[in-house]
């Protein structure tokens, strides 16, 4: 009697469920996109009221990079009204973890051109060298700003750590000593 085996490709239900998870995440934000144009408008599509304060005049596609993958968004055109969104900032690109991890990967001594061959990996679009360094010189401004931030008006907390090391030769004989101190 044979028994029917079932066999899963992991590769194909992880690649399927990824792109589950890319579109789920680009329907919501273009939704989004279309309820928060529905009330700076004060009308849906095609409605027409007293209360309209601006007209739609279509849309266009912008790509941003999340954590799912690239995702399009269509962003909507209006008339009369400046339509700017608190979903994602203007001009931005990439999602503000996608960008945290970049600065962090490189932070963490991975080379440049590695982040690249990693981002092509994880969200499926690659990330340019320049791109990257822009970043870090960001984030090297607030690190530099911490360093140089004013100590004055606060308790710091310190400790001294003082030691020695000593190799003594007794016939023949290597031993190693460490003496440290905390000092006051």
């Amino acid at each position: 009697m044979s028994e029917k085996i079932v066999q899963l490709n992991e590769e194909i239900i992880k690649g399927q469920i990824k792109e589950l998870v890319r579109g789920s995440v680009e329907e919501t934000l273009n939704e989004l996109l279309e309820r928060e144009a529905e009330q700076l408008t004060q009308a849906a599509r095609y409605e027409r009221n007293e209360a309209r304060q601006g007209y739609r005049s279509g849309h266009y596609d912008r790509n941003l990079t999340t954590t799912s993958g690239d995702v399009t968004l269509h962003m909507p055109r209006l008339k009369g009204v400046s339509f700017e969104t608190a979903i994602i900032e203007r001009y931005r690109r990439r999602e503000s973890s996608v960008e945290e991890a970049l600065i962090e990967m490189y932070l963490a001594g991975v080379s440049v051109r590695r982040v690249e061959d990693i981002t092509e990996a994880l969200w499926g679009s690659k990330v340019s060298p320049s791109t990257i360094s822009e970043l870090n010189k960001k984030a090297y401004v607030h690190i530099e700003d911490w360093r140089n931030r004013p100590l004055q008006g606060g308790k710091y907390p310190y400790v001294y750590v003082d030691g020695i090391y000593l190799r003594r030769n007794w016939d023949g004989e290597y031993e190693m000593w460490r003496f440290l101190w905390l000092l006051p």
